[in-house]
């Protein structure tokens, strides 16, 4: 199997997450086929899979997880419709999150055997990209044993709150969804869930954090090179 650690980088911009759905799913499946189809050819003639990192923010949206409950909605339909908000039950693990815009969303869609096989390993990654990034901005965050995503105040857990959501899928070895980094968030849309089924904890923000507005390019692209240096892209 030949590895192929050239990522391409796609900057979706405000998108509807169905569509964005669709497309990570679309390019998912491309990869698939490519693998199955290697498997019939001799290594010197098996065709390189690609890898992409898609950034994006999306309109005011919640999504479920397969291991979620749907009561960690505490909206009904009427509710949503008042906050301008949609619904979905996806395919990737974890429980409920929120999107909306002024949060980094990033979709990695890796063949890990270009990388690694290891989701738990793939999971850090993605944890120390978004650590790094904090830093950069004086914010320290880091990782609460035995939660997923990343935190602040993760040593002395006074006030524990989540500064990125994350919840992957993979299959044979090719990876969806991925994290939600709250940079300029609006945090209100938290208060109707318990995010990630985790009521005792509070959720922020990197605006919060800071008590100011961040320029969210600046972010991405701090994120972007994190994540290109981690995991050793071209």
């Amino acid at each position: 199997m030949h590895q192929n650690k050239t990522t391409i980088f796609q900057n979706l911009g405000l998108i509807d997450y169905q569509t964005a759905w669709d497309y990570q799913e679309k390019l998912h499946a491309e990869i698939v086929v490519i693998k199955l189809g290697n498997r019939e050819l001799l290594p010197d003639n098996q065709i390189y899979t690609p890898n992409y990192i898609l950034f994006c923010e999306h309109p005011h949206v919640y999504t479920l997880g397969k291991s979620g409950k749907p009561e960690h909605l505490l909206l009904d339909e009427k509710g949503l419709e008042k906050y301008d908000a949609k619904y979905y039950k996806i395919n990737r693990g974890g429980d409920i999150t929120y999107h909306g815009k002024g949060q980094l969303v990033g979709y990695p869609i890796l063949d890990l055997e270009n990388f690694f096989t290891d989701i738990h390993k793939y999971m850090r990654f993605l944890e120390e990209a978004v650590i790094r990034t904090c830093a950069d901005f004086g914010i320290d965050a880091g990782r609460i044993q035995g939660l997923t995503g990343v935190w602040i105040d993760h040593v002395e857990l006074n006030n524990p709150r989540k500064i990125c959501a994350m919840g992957v899928k993979a299959s044979r070895w090719v990876t969806m969804h991925g994290f939600a980094l709250n940079i300029n968030t609006d945090l209100s849309y938290f208060n109707y869930i318990i995010p990630c089924g985790i009521d005792d904890k509070a959720v922020t923000s990197m605006e919060k954090e800071l008590g100011q507005t961040l320029d969210f390019q600046d972010v991405s692209d701090k994120m972007l090179r994190h994540l290109k240096d981690i995991f050793e892209m071209e």
